[in-house]
Order: structure tokens, then C-alpha cells, then sequence
């Protein structure tokens, strides 16, 4: 058999390199004129010109086939089923669907108890289950995390978790000031990877990343974020001025129950370092003493939801659709809340414009992006910092769409 003229893979120190398709074209073409006696008419339009137009095309497919599978081999690339080979190797499985988290204000009884798993349904019918024991406070109120019993993207709106759906002595009412933190389906390419980097940590004790990977293990837990401060003096941080105390662990983090965050903080966190938070979970040491065991006050964030506001401006077009406005909107809450494959914005994280161009472009054909600007009071930035005990969420009534 006579050597091919079409050219090979080349599997270098850099990777696998792929050759032209023009090469390889050239290559078959080659290869056909030889085996018909070198006097063939190379023009494509011609019979052996589409058969050889035909299996360029098929070696070339199968090229990148096999540098898809290639770059199955590294994490920041895998995905599907080899992104869960990968996970395995360290004990990972990719995370379920996850529900949308609602902080709400309750009004009721001074003293009131609110047990964790309590019912509370939106206007929609959707029904939702405090994450956490709530006491009614002096002033008879009290801010108290709820957590969709169904998992995926439902949203929940500003002013719509407004039941009491299970009846307890003392609690008259419940509201939900901001929209929820979105749920997602079942975890998505980047997440997975995001908390694969991070469980590198998951067998270490006492570091950032050790109580990070074992947070965001938690079920049902949307975003985390921690910090420690390991000096001796108060440690302000970020937009917030949110203020960490002396030798502590910080950590907020939004849906998941209470109990089963603060375990995972007590597992992780060095010994006598003390922490910070709005929620306090006791959690009983279990390790093999008699009653009564030893307890300790574990505390973390809820974090503050923080609307975003956006001002997007498109060229007016006739070629435009009568709905782009709900098209965009539609765009920009799948990027920020990561339903698309892209990481979703989080808990002290900084929102760039520049993420939104290419979502709101892919909203039509016809769409042209004049400016997208941010803000929380006005539409005005080109970026913003959340704080650490902030999470930032985003609904359609917050999202202006305007044709210029």
C-alpha cells in the first residue's frame, strides 16, 4: 500500500495538534489522483472533486472527535459522563437539582417558634419549607430563610411568599421582601468543576478551603463563601464594612439546612476559633461522650438578598421581534443565575457588564448591543462589588430594555 498524502495528528508536548482541513483536502486529492493514473481534473466541481470534498470532510470530523475526547482527559474541559469519571477520583458525584432560597420577614408573637421544615406557599401555589428553627423577635418580627420542596429554577418574586400554609400558635404572617436566590437543574458543567477545584481541601482541617469545599458539599446549599481573619484586631471587609472579629471564621451561605452548615463548619474549623454570622446553630459533639454532651454555638451568614439592576440599550430595528424585551430579560437572568452553563453571580463576587454582551446578542440575530449598565439603586455601573454577606439575585421587573 502506498503511503496517504493526507497528514497525520500530531500528538506534541503542547497537545494534540490537528491538521487543515485545506490539508487534508489537498492531501485526498492527492491521494485520488494517484490512484487514478495522476491525469485527474482536481476541480471540485467534479465527480472525484465532491468525493474527495466528501472524505476530507469525514477526516476531518473524526480529527476533532478525537480531540473531544482528548480534552475529556482534563478537568477544565471535561464534561457529561467524563466529568463525572474525573469526579469520582475524588469521591464526588454530581450535585442534584437544587431549589430556590427566599429570606423572608415573619410577623407574629413575641417569642414565637417557627420549627425548621415549616410550610409557607407563594402565590403560585409553590410550596416552601423554613431551613431553620425561627424565633419571632422582640419587635414581633423576624428574617427567616425558606427553601422551595421542589428543585429547579422556580422563581419567586418580590412579595409573592405571602401564606402561612401550616398553621403555628403565634405566627401570623409572612412576606418576602426581595426575590429568591434561584434554584438550578441538576448541577452544571462549570459548578461541578468549581467545587471539584475546591474539594481538593475536603480531607484537610482548619483552612478556608477545607470549610469551603465542606459548606458547598452540604445538600441543597446554592452558594458559600469564607474568610477568616487570623489577626488579632476586627477586620472590616468589602462594600459591606461587614466587620469579622478577632481570630475568627467567617462563612455565609445561602439554602441548605442550618444544622447540616454549622456541622459542617464545627468539622472543619480549628479549635477555639471563634465565628461570625447572623444564624446561630448549636451542634452536640457526638464523640463518644455520656450525657450530657458537649455543645458549642456555631454561627454563620445568611446573607442579605441584593437586587441588581439593569439598563440594557439595543439599536431599534424593524427586523426585531415584538417581544425582544422579554427575550433579553429572559437572557440575562440564564447568565446571571447560571442556568445556561456559565457560572452564576455569587456571594462577594464582582458582576461585570461585559459577562451580558454575548447573552443579550444571542437574544435575537437582529440584536445590537448599544450599552448594558448595572447598579442596586441606579443602572449606572459598568461593574459592581457584592459584600461578603450579600447575595445578589435578579428578577425581570429589575431588568430595562430599551431600543434607541
Amino acid at each position: 500500500m502506498c503511503p496517504s498524502s493526507v497528514p497525520e495528528l500530531s500528538w506534541t508536548p503542547a497537545g494534540l495538534v490537528l491538521p487543515l482541513e485545506t490539508d487534508i483536502l489537498a492531501g485526498v486529492q492527492a491521494d485520488i489522483n494517484a490512484a487514478f493514473g495522476g491525469v485527474l481534473n482536481p476541480g471540485l466541481s467534479t465527480p472525484q472533486g465532491q468525493l474527495a470534498s466528501s472524505e476530507a470532510a469525514i477526516i476531518a470530523d473524526k480529527n476533532s472527535q478525537i480531540a473531544y475526547i482528548t480534552n475529556q482527559v482534563d478537568p477544565q474541559y471535561a464534561q457529561d459522563r467524563f466529568q463525572d469519571a474525573i469526579g469520582r477520583i475524588y469521591f464526588l458525584t454530581r450535585n442534584p437539582a437544587t431549589a430556590t432560597a427566599v429570606q423572608c420577614v415573619l410577623t407574629g408573637l413575641v417569642g414565637a417558634v417557627i420549627p425548621a421544615g415549616t410550610f409557607a406557599q407563594d402565590t403560585n401555589g409553590n410550596t416552601y419549607a423554613a431551613t431553620q428553627t425561627i424565633t419571632i423577635g422582640a419587635a414581633g418580627t423576624v428574617v427567616g430563610e425558606f427553601q422551595n420542596i421542589v428543585t429547579g429554577p422556580v422563581p419567586c418574586p418580590a412579595g409573592t411568599l405571602t401564606q402561612v400554609y401550616q398553621a403555628i400558635p403565634g405566627w401570623d404572617k409572612i412576606n418576602n421582601l426581595s426575590a429568591g436566590v434561584i434554584g438550578q437543574n441538576v448541577e452544571s458543567r462549570s459548578d461541578f468543576e468549581l467545587r471539584r477545584s475546591n474539594s481538593v481541601a475536603a480531607n484537610a482541617h482548619g483552612s478556608v478551603q477545607a470549610v469551603y469545599g465542606a459548606v458547598f458539599s452540604v445538600t441543597g446549599v446554592l452558594d458559600a463563601y469564607v474568610l477568616d481573619n487570623p489577626s488579632s484586631v476586627p477586620l472590616i471587609v468589602g462594600p459591606t464594612n461587614y466587620t469579622l472579629l478577632p481570630h475568627s471564621l467567617y462563612v455565609a451561605a445561602v439554602g441548605g439546612i442550618a444544622a447540616d452548615i454549622a456541622n459542617a463548619i464545627w468539622t472543619k474549623k480549628d479549635i477555639g476559633c471563634d465565628t461570625n454570622g447572623n444564624t446561630t446553630v448549636v451542634v452536640v459533639d457526638p464523640s463518644g461522650y455520656s450525657n450530657p454532651k458537649p455543645s458549642y454555638n456555631v454561627k454563620f451568614e445568611v446573607p442579605t438578598p441584593l437586587p441588581i439592576l439593569f439598563a440594557v440599550n439595543i439599536a431599534n430595528s424593524p427586523l426585531l421581534p415584538a417581544n425582544i424585551a422579554s427575550l433579553v430579560q429572559a437572557q440575562i437572568i440564564a447568565q446571571f443565575n447560571g442556568t445556561n452553563g456559565n457560572l452564576r453571580e455569587r456571594i462577594g463576587g464582582e458582576i461585570f457588564v461585559s459577562r451580558y454582551y454575548g447573552p443579550v446578542s444571542s437574544a435575537d440575530p437582529n440584536v445590537s448591543v448599544v450599552s448594558i449598565q448595572i447598579g442596586t439603586s441606579t443602572a449606572n455601573l459598568n461593574t459592581l462589588q457584592v459584600g461578603i454577606d450579600q447575595v445578589p439575585i435578579v428578577n425581570t421587573s429589575n431588568i430595562a430594555v430599551t431600543l434607541v
